[in-house]
């Protein structure tokens, strides 16, 4: 095997972490993340920042591994996953402008566990950046390009698990009533989001039709 063929590309690495930080915008789902574990102790709460950031990681990685021959397979678009992911936040939206959070931490008791859904995924590892990583993964045509976009990949992972792990720092800054505010501005900011989301994938299909 060629050295070079190994050899990580700086370029692709720096682009692929730059967008998938955006897109999964670990600073803007802190407050989201604070507002759906409300309720729990500090171990708890932690826990769940990591499996969050585990949940996450894996469907990014399983999505740009096999999602392009595994969607196509199921004859299912980027587009449909689009409208499926903006579905999703809408219902986490209401259930957040509903002041629902607590319940859905209760829940949690009874087998419902919201750090693999709703904040695992559609909010971490949603269509954008599903979409983002298999794009670069499609781009890269040495293990080195491939192995600089997995470590992008991760170096974003570790942003947003710090970002999570620490946000009781926030939470103490903001109290109940300020993560309860939070919470109900964000449950709008999410819905307008997933419209935004359905949208896109509607005038995608007007443009290009639906397969």
């Amino acid at each position: 095997m060629d050295l070079s063929d190994v050899a990580l590309n700086g370029g692709l690495f720096a682009q692929a972490f730059v967008t998938v930080l955006v897109i999964m915008d670990p600073v803007g789902n802190v407050p989201i993340f604070l507002a759906l574990t409300r309720g729990l102790d500090r171990a708890r709460r932690r826990r769940a920042a990591w499996q969050a950031t585990a949940v996450a990681g894996g469907v990014i990685l399983l999505f740009a591994a096999v999602g392009e021959p595994l969607i196509t397979l199921l004859g299912i678009s980027l587009e449909a996953l689009q409208v499926a992911g903006g579905l999703l936040l809408i219902l986490v939206a209401l259930e957040l402008l509903q002041g629902a959070s607590e319940d859905m931490t209760n829940g949690q008791a009874k087998g419902r566990n919201v750090a693999l859904v709703p904040l695992g995924t559609p909010l971490l590892a949603g269509p954008g950046a599903i979409a983002a990583t298999m794009l670069y993964v499609q781009r890269a045509e040495t293990l080195g390009d491939v192995l600089s976009v997995v470590l992008a990949l991760l170096g974003v992972l570790v942003v947003v698990y710090l970002g999570m792990r620490y946000s009781t720092v926030l939470a103490r800054l903001l109290k109940d009533n300020g993560i309860e505010l939070v919470s109900r501005l964000l449950g709008f900011l999410l819905a307008a989001i997933a419209v935004q989301l359905i949208a896109s994938a509607i005038a995608q299909w007007i443009r290009t039709g639906v397969d």
